[in-house]
């Protein structure tokens, strides 16, 4: 199946989901490709194809699957069991083995990965505040990569007050929010 297709198929899907359960804002389902896809697959021009992405509080699978999609290894951590079903469905239908799920917390899911080794990032969408996010991840020393939204100097002035870590902010392009690309944590 080709990428075109999986992204077809996976449009399908979230709408099919989505009747069920709140996988993303309703508003949203109108412009899947855009809202969504061509969000989430920012990151991949500044994750290293050899890097072993961990995506916190995947959800509905962004930006997880959809680099997944694009041929990154992934995984999805996930704690609320349906939306890790959502993302099962999506892994067997889409025939993603580069993709793997987890229904777990992130704080307990974390104490099984090394600090600093290997090719781990992070990245996350919408799922906490910067702070809160370093919180869960700060002490692995792994590189971040963030969709954030228009509050984002807010965030990292606050998280600067608890955390030291080197950034880069880049505008999105498909709309009013940021890629926060964390470097290095102190």
């Amino acid at each position: 199946m080709d990428t075109k297709v999986k992204f077809e198929q996976y449009a399908k899907l979230l709408k099919e989901w989505s009747k069920k359960m709140n996988l993303v804002a309703p508003s949203t389902l109108t412009d899947i490709e855009h809202r969504h896809f061509e969000d989430s697959a920012q990151l991949a021009k500044f994750i290293s194809k050899d890097a072993n992405i961990i995506d916190l509080g995947s959800g509905a699978g962004f930006p997880g699957v959809v680099l997944a999609i694009l041929g990154f290894n992934v995984t999805c951590i996930e704690s609320i069991t349906k939306k890790t079903k959502f993302l099962e469905e999506l892994k067997k239908q889409l025939e993603l083995p580069n993709l793997s799920i987890v229904n777990d917390r992130i704080e307990k899911y974390l104490t099984k990965i090394p600090a600093n080794t290997g090719n781990f990032v992070f990245t996350a969408r919408a799922f906490a505040h910067l702070t809160k996010i370093l919180d869960y991840v700060a002490h692995k020393k792994y590189r971040l990569f963030l969709l954030k939204g228009r509050e984002i100097n807010n965030e990292i002035s606050l998280a600067k007050q608890k955390y030291k870590f080197d950034y880069t902010l880049h505008p999105s392009e498909t709309g009013d929010g940021f890629i926060l690309c964390i470097n290095k944590i102190y």
